[in-house]
């Protein structure tokens, strides 16, 4: 009688991986060849979107990833260098395969807006109390990211779901260990930025405050469209 070999044992693990990790191991990959030469710029962020038909917002995730692991440097106002010699550089780390930026930033805006509109209709006066008093310290600090996202954390603590509640959490523990979305915030948020949010907190609180849903759901919605807008902005002449 033949026997034969367990069927499982034919296949193999199979890898969830990120549109940007494909994007960045394809430059990579042209990088070791010796296509892009050390110290070049490499093709802008819109021709590199054309070339491989995905969006600019994935080539960007895929450009940072790389600069991370040592292939490129990001020059603001001058464009995308290539910092590592032809075979010198190692294959990229599969460890850096995240949820993107983006990703994540619209993931908060499917749930995030909702959530105002509940703390506005439910929150306690307490609970409103914490979200005014995050957003009170975010004007008093020189690490205003801590108070942001204790602005947001209190007002899905007020919504009245825990389910939302933890997924919001959840959410901000992703960005905050991602070193892509760090490396973005780098390039992209400021002191003028800050200020930008802070008056966007303004009107969501005020909404909230006055116990109005629609507003408090429509200014979240505003905030975080902002804050896709300006992670989007172009490296300088990067374009």
């Amino acid at each position: 009688m033949r026997l034969t070999q367990p069927l499982m044992n034919t296949f193999q693990a199979v890898a969830v991986t990120r549109l940007y990790r494909m994007i960045a191991d394809q430059i990579a990959g042209r990088i070791r060849a010796g296509d892009f030469p050390r110290g070049g710029r490499l093709p802008s962020e819109r021709e590199l979107a054309e070339q491989l038909q995905v969006s600019r917002a994935s080539i960007r995730e895929a450009l940072i990833a790389l600069e991370i692991e040592g292939y490129v440097e990001v020059r603001v106002g001058s464009g995308v260098f290539v910092t590592a010699a032809r075979d010198s550089a190692a294959p990229s780390s599969a460890a850096l395969d995240e949820i993107g930026p983006f990703d994540l930033l619209e993931a908060r805006m499917l749930i995030e807006p909702e959530c105002a509109a509940l703390a506005a209709q439910q929150g306690s006066d307490a609970q409103l109390a914490a979200i005014r008093k995050a957003h009170e310290g975010m004007s008093l600090t020189d690490s205003p990211g801590l108070h942001d996202r204790e602005f947001h954390r209190a007002i899905a603590a007020a919504c009245g779901n825990a389910a939302l509640a933890s997924s919001v959490a959840h959410l901000w523990d992703l960005s905050l260990a991602s070193p892509v979305f760090s490396r973005m915030q780098d390039y992209f948020v400021n002191t003028k930025v800050w200020a930008v949010a802070h008056a966007e907190h303004q009107r969501i609180l005020t909404a909230i405050l006055a116990r109005d849903p629609i507003r408090a759901r429509h200014a979240m919605h505003a905030h975080l469209i902002g804050i896709l807008a300006r992670l989007r902005e172009d490296f300088g002449v990067f374009a």
